[in-house]
């Protein structure tokens, strides 16, 4: 995979991520693929704001199990789709997403279904939607992160990209804390989601209810719409703003497809194929039990028995769009759906024309408009619903002042569109009276409640929405200089050999050289008991030899403490050993420069020996509660191991340790593989490799690591720098290898050229 460099010129000024993108595959009778774009409110609402931008691109699934597309550009806009295999579909999209999450966040329509498999699933997608998204966005850009499937993105790319800012926009309702509570792993979502700068919600109580929840489950600071985010052990705390973002249509390119000729014939036909009825009632709904389309029907099913309403004059029409049809408690829905339909058109349809015409597909949007258009009344009752934009697009139809829109007050919508007629859609009865209030309204006080109605939609469009929660989060959004400055490496593909031995030979030939290495995973392969570790001895005679070379310095830099790492690698005095991410340095060679290593930093005071001993204890709980977890202790640290524990024990150990750092304000916490180490010596790999680098006079280093730790040294690299990433994932190293085997042979291999070079 060719690297990427998001640096200031390069990348994506705006990154759209979302579940799907925004545009869907056709096959063509060739066999070729067409990508055309996508219905729903959410490729509606963005897709206007993308055009204001220099350099968009959108990060989503292509709709098909399976190999992902290769990125492509589709309306100018650079997509990059992401890969979900058929079990990733059904745990968490169809689980965890729309089987958990959205009951959940819906007020409990259904009851939710919860399985800790989709939890696990939901956690990979969300990090395979972030390792996608990370690296193409520009230096200092934007990344805006859409809705519930994706809740973990923001906390997972701010881990990669300090540098950028990044949004969250739930289109969903968000529940009160009592609701909110009752998920399991509630705590880790809030904290996915304050990985963002600015999180936007529909309406003013989803904002609240967030904040309530924030207040009450994580413990953080919370003042009016502004919550303080502790960091992870020493590092800052932040900021994260919480605010409410009402999302809206583009609704004059809507009001414009009402002028169009062959819009206005389709509404005219349309009456035409209904019989002329003299009035038409419209739903337009995804298949959704949030909808309120059973309550809708029994209102209507009941109308018609009592004789309130005529069904030859009065035709209702409900679209409803295929949703989640492998989802259980939809493929109910539709059952029920259907046969209430057919129970009243039997009941009720006089010959020639049906009482409900039932549509379950989807419609362009030239056939939507001509149907509002000609809709009389447009029913939008959601039992609760985010926002739901039909209702804006049904005002935004009709320039002619005509038409009734009755509302939920449960529709994110109704907080904006007073002027509509208001219902509760569980009250049937009072459901009945507002469609009958609705289709009995006079002209005069239809033209009064839309001409109120369009000038809030039209006034407040789409561009309006994106510029305030873009304006927010540039005023909020305040990138991190810390941690690595940005990805060079993606995937796992290791540098073509003749790439890496141009590079080596390059570095060889430099005056001054310092090569250094961690030792776990690089040196030694990573086994489960750290005692019985097996380093490759052919790198470390390479290093030995490379020690011995003038003008060559050498260092191992580890996580392990100093007298571990001494004992497995017994290295002579020529080598320099750096222990507990180097807060432990060993004796140094005569001609490097100890001053500049000051060990006064490095002290160990009686209250860091308390600080440390409590960690410890605390630690040791955890690992208690966790069969298998193990705590390491050093002189300045303590360390959570979780290779060994078992079940879900490494997963569960590791977030309550994460959870518990947010409380350590005086210690440096250093994540790692299957380890969290705990220092109260302040102090990192990269600070230590740069105290090498001056002690040693080196004019260029070369590290090789595999471990997020290593990441304080690769984000350090300078023009003459070699950093080199041992295994997959993304990475601020300019080059990769495989694995220990690789490393043995790039150290024999940097000895033979070094031996050249001074021949």
């Amino acid at each position: 995979m060719p690297s990427t460099e998001p640096q200031s010129g390069s990348g994506h000024e705006l990154v759209v991520v979302a579940n799907r993108l925004p545009v869907d595959a056709r096959t063509l009778p060739d066999g070729a693929t067409e990508w055309v774009t996508s219905p729903g409110g959410l490729v509606t609402a963005m897709e206007s704001v993308m055009r204001t931008v220099d350099s968009g691109a959108w990060v989503g699934w292509a709709g098909s199990p399976g190999e992902a597309p290769e990125p492509f550009e589709a309306d100018g806009m650079a997509l990059y789709p992401v890969a979900l295999e058929k079990d990733d579909v059904e745990k968490y999209y169809e689980g965890f997403s729309n089987a958990t999450l959205w009951p959940l966040y819906h007020d409990v329509i259904v009851d939710p279904v919860f399985h800790r498999t989709w939890w696990d699933s939901y956690v990979a997608t969300n990090r395979r939607f972030a390792k996608a998204a990370a690296p193409v966005a520009s230096r200092g850009g934007v990344v805006w992160v859409h809705d519930y499937q994706l809740q973990l993105v923001p906390e997972m790319i701010r881990s990669a990209r300090p540098d950028v800012r990044i949004g969250f926009f739930n289109h969903i309702p968000f529940p009160p804390v009592e609701l909110f509570s009752q998920l399991p792993k509630r705590n880790q979502i809030l904290r996915g989601l304050l990985g963002s700068d600015v999180v936007g919600f529909q309406r003013e109580s989803d904002a609240l209810n967030f904040l309530a929840s924030v207040r009450k489950l994580l413990g953080y600071q919370v003042e009016g719409h502004v919550i303080t985010v502790p960091g992870i052990g020493s590092a800052p705390a932040r900021e994260v703003v919480a605010k409410t973002f009402p999302i809206s249509i583009d609704s004059k390119a809507v009001s414009a497809l009402t002028e169009e000729p062959d819009v206005i014939e389709r509404t005219a036909q349309l009456r035409r194929d209904l019989g002329n009825p003299k009035k038409i009632v419209l739903g337009v709904d995804r298949l959704d039990y949030t909808k309120g389309i059973r309550h809708r029907l029994k209102a209507w099913q009941e109308l018609l028995n009592d004789g309130s309403v005529d069904p030859s004059e009065t035709v209702m029409i409900q679209v409803a769009t295929p949703s989640r049809e492998r989802v259980e408690a939809y493929k109910q829905l539709r059952d029920e759906v259907e046969l209430t339909v057919g129970r009243i058109n039997g009941d009720f349809a006089p010959i020639g024309r049906p009482a409900v015409s039932y549509q379950h597909r989807s419609f362009d949007r030239r056939d939507m408009t001509a149907l509002f258009m000609a809709a009389d009344v447009v029913l939008v009752t959601a039992l609760r619903d985010g926002m739901n934009l039909v209702a804006k697009e049904y005002v935004a139809s009709r320039p002619d002042l005509r038409g009734v829109l009755v509302l939920s007050e449960f529709a994110g919508a109704a907080d904006e569109l007073r002027a509509a007629v208001l219902v509760n859609p569980h009250d049937i009865d009072d459901l009945k009276s507002a469609t009958l209030r609705a289709l009995a309204m006079p002209e005069e006080d239809q033209e009064e409640a839309m001409r109120s109605l369009r000038r809030q939609v039209m006034d407040h469009d789409v561009q309006a929405w994106a510029h305030s929660f873009l304006e927010e989060l540039e005023q909020a959004g305040q990138p991190q200089d810390s941690g690595p400055a940005l990805i060079r490496l993606s995937g796992d593909t290791p540098t073509a050999p003749e790439e890496l031995d141009a590079a080596l030979a390059a570095f060889a030939r430099t005056p001054r050289i310092l090569v250094a290495t961690d030792f776990d995973g690089v040196i030694a392969p990573i086994v489960s008991d750290r005692d019985a570790v097996q380093p490759d001895q052919a790198a470390l005679s390479a290093l030995r030899d490379l020690s011995e070379l003038p003008a060559t310095s050498v260092a191992l830099v580890s996580g392990r403490a100093l007298g571990d790492l001494d004992h497995h690698t017994r290295m002579p005095g020529s080598v320099v050993l750096v222990g507990s991410h180097g807060a432990e340095v060993g004796a140094l060679p005569p001609w490097m420069h100890a001053e500049v290593l000051d060990s006064g930093a490095l002290a160990m005071t009686p209250e860091k020996e308390q600080l440390l001993a409590s960690v410890t204890r605390t630690l040791r709980h955890i690992a208690a509660e966790n069969p298998g977890a193990e705590v390491e202790t050093k002189p300045a640290a303590a360390v959570l191991h979780t290779r060994n524990a078992r079940g879900r024990g490494s997963i569960n150990a590791t977030e309550a340790a994460l959870a518990y750092a947010r409380s350590l304000p005086d210690v440096v916490v250093t994540p790692g593989k299957e380890v969290v180490e705990f220092s109260v010596i302040h102090t990192s790999k990269g600070v230590a490799m740069d105290a090498l680098t001056r002690a040693s006079a080196a004019d260029a280093w070369l590290y090789v690591g595999d471990d997020v730790t290593d990441e304080s040294v690769f984000a350090e690299l300078g023009e003459n720098d070699l950093a080199v990433k041992v295994g997959g994932g993304d990475t601020s190293a300019n080059l990769r290898i495989e694995g220990p085997e690789a490393a043995s042979a790039l150290f024999t291999r940097l000895l033979e050229l070094r031996r050249e070079q001074q021949r």
